[in-house]
């Protein structure tokens, strides 16, 4: 063995009792100085303050530039009903047009899912259009040769997601633009003014009823795995104030029946219900919250469609049938 290797054996025996009450020495003394080093830092957790916790709104959005939004939007709409009614038309065309860049630019951002863009937007403007003098003969018509040039403009892609891309820009062309051909469907009879405002006054009646009755008393979740926040006592809301709505304006702006708005009510409160659970389940499977940002206090325009495109069906059915033009 090496003389140093000696030396260090040796070192801790020689050193005896002193060597030892110098290693408790230093114990202690590191675990005092551990112990003041926590008490300290607990004093000083206690010292500071708690972080804030930020309270979010029970409405779940922010209130105020919601509102007022909604207010720039009726008064676009009043405004082109009250002047000249087909402007109404223009602002269809173009929510449709905006809502559908949305759509796709989620579906490719998320998905990879690519909507034939150039086809759907030229397509979907020709549904709006040619309802206007050609009825839902005009929209359908135009709705057919939009999936057919769908088909076509996706070919030089190849076989890859062929069939997810025609699927995904079939349903966007039907679901926007054809669905919305019906609300411009509302507008060319001569009392195209009331029969607007009986859609929209429904719809607005519906979802600020189920809006306020959900805040103040939701309780029970109507569909907790798809809209978490919609419940049924903001569902029983929405039908009392689209039952209300619907008597009033169909009495009072189309001349129908008063049992003719209750029932206009109730599918539009259904309808309405139906297209935000949609779209919810829409987003929770891309997994996105909003499907733009257009809008302060509601999202995209894709966010405010929800509850009307399938309610601007319903509406041309059922006054078709019950204020036959």
């Amino acid at each position: 063995m090496s003389a140093a290797g000696t030396a260090a054996a040796e070192t801790p025996a020689a050193s005896g009792t002193d060597g030892s009450g110098s290693a408790s020495a230093s114990s202690a003394a590191g675990a005092a100085e551990t112990s003041a080093k926590a008490a300290a830092s607990a004093d000083g957790a206690a010292a500071e303050p708690a972080p804030e916790v930020k309270k979010t709104s029970k409405a779940g959005r922010n209130l105020p530039a919601a509102i007022g939004v909604a207010l720039l939007l009726g008064a676009a709409i009043i405004v082109s009903l009250f002047t000249v009614r087909y402007l109404f038309i223009g602002i269809i065309a173009i929510a449709i047009a905006v809502g559908t860049f949305e759509f796709a630019g989620v579906l490719r951002r998320v998905a990879d899912i690519r909507v034939a863009m150039i086809p759907v937007l030229v397509g979907g403007q020709a549904m709006i259009w040619l309802a206007w003098p050609f009825g839902r003969e005009g929209a359908l018509t135009a709705f057919v040769l939009t999936v057919l040039a769908c088909l076509l403009w996706r070919l030089p892609g190849g076989a890859k997601g062929y069939l997810r891309d025609i699927s995904a820009s079939t349903f966007a062309a039907a679901y926007l633009p054809l669905f919305a051909a019906f609300a411009a469907m509302l507008v060319p009879p001569a009392d195209g003014v009331g029969r607007v405002l009986t859609f929209l006054i429904g719809v607005v009646a519906s979802d600020t009823g189920g809006y306020i009755a959900g805040v103040l008393g939701g309780k029970h979740p109507m569909a907790p795995t798809i809209s978490p926040k919609k419940t049924w006592e903001g569902f029983a809301g929405s039908v009392i104030g689209g039952i209300v709505a619907g008597a009033l304006t169909v009495s009072l702006l189309l001349d129908g029946h008063v049992w003719q708005g209750v029932v206009f009510g109730v599918a539009i409160v259904l309808t309405a219900t139906l297209g935000d659970l949609v779209e919810s389940l829409i987003k929770r499977d891309l997994g996105v919250k909003d499907m733009g940002t257009l809008l302060p206090g509601h999202g995209g325009i894709m966010d405010r469609l929800d509850s009307l495109l399938p309610s601007a069906v319903v509406s041309w059915l059922l006054l078709s049938a019950f204020v036959p033009v």
